[in-house]
């Protein structure tokens, strides 16, 4: 995709589309971006992609699984073939894991670690042989706050962002030399579809008031006494990506309404 960055360059950018996704899509396309849209969900995708060719932006998008490295080989080919360059990277898609560790079964463990974990990974190795070549790049994958503190019910989900945190230190090292950046955010509890999943039934249904409480539950948590939107991490995936920030790199950036300094 591409984006507009602080210095006035432009650049080419691949994000997810849906959540945090979809609000940084619309920020970076804001921003002068060129974007190509990868997401599992295709209607969902094409809606945000209308959405974005109305308001004159330039935009394409590719369905993918992000489990199957074919699929991210793809979207960057894609990306590189219709911008010509690949100069920014978010790993978004991701899938919560509920219930105790002991209790988690062979399947469950696989799904998460095959969307939170490999998915991350088959990007990076996409975008960097783009991005090596180029000799310049953002790459942000995105954690989460659980990987902070240890919390009942989260184990797995946990342990694939951990994964997902040293996986980027570890590529920002490596990286580096060749003038790509990589870093992470790990976001705090964010209203989006995403969220309370393990307040859902057998039947993916939820009790409003129940959702309600814990949506309260949530908001005094933090020391700001407000919910986090898709937006607040939006704003830091486009600092990022940006000019801004390119003494910044293996770092972890934790957008949580002061969460995690509570706990």
């Amino acid at each position: 995709m591409r984006e507009r960055g602080t210095n006035g360059t432009t650049r080419r950018h691949a994000v997810p589309a849906s959540g945090i996704g979809e609000a940084a899509v619309r920020t970076f396309a804001a921003g002068g971006a060129a974007v190509m849209l990868a997401d599992v969900d295709e209607v969902g995708t094409l809606r945000v992609l209308d959405d974005l060719r109305r308001e004159g932006a330039r935009a394409s998008s590719l369905r993918v699984d992000t489990r199957v490295r074919g699929d991210l080989d793809a979207v960057v080919e894609r990306a590189v073939a219709e911008f010509g360059s690949l100069d920014i990277l978010t790993n978004i898609a991701g899938v919560g894991s509920y219930g105790s560790i002991e209790d988690a079964d062979e399947a469950e463990v696989d799904r998460a670690f095959a969307i939170n974990f490999k998915g991350p990974l088959f990007g990076c190795q996409a975008a960097l042989r783009v991005m090596r070549p180029q000799r310049s790049g953002s790459i942000v994958n995105v954690s989460a706050t659980a990987i902070n503190v240890p919390a009942k019910g989260v184990g797995i989900y946990a342990a694939t962002k951990a994964a997902v945190a040293m996986l980027t230190q570890t590529l920002a090292v490596e990286a580096g030399p060749s003038g790509v950046r990589v870093n992470t955010i790990a976001p705090g509890f964010t209203v989006t579809s995403f969220v309370g999943g393990h307040l859902r039934d057998a039947a993916g249904n939820r009790d409003p008031a129940q959702f309600a409480e814990y949506l309260e539950q949530m908001r005094v948590s933090s020391p700001l006494g407000v919910l986090g939107e898709a937006m607040d991490q939006a704003y830091l995936l486009l600092y990022l990506a940006s000019d801004a920030s390119r003494f910044v790199t293996g770092q972890i950036f934790r957008a949580n309404g002061g969460q995690s300094i509570t706990w």
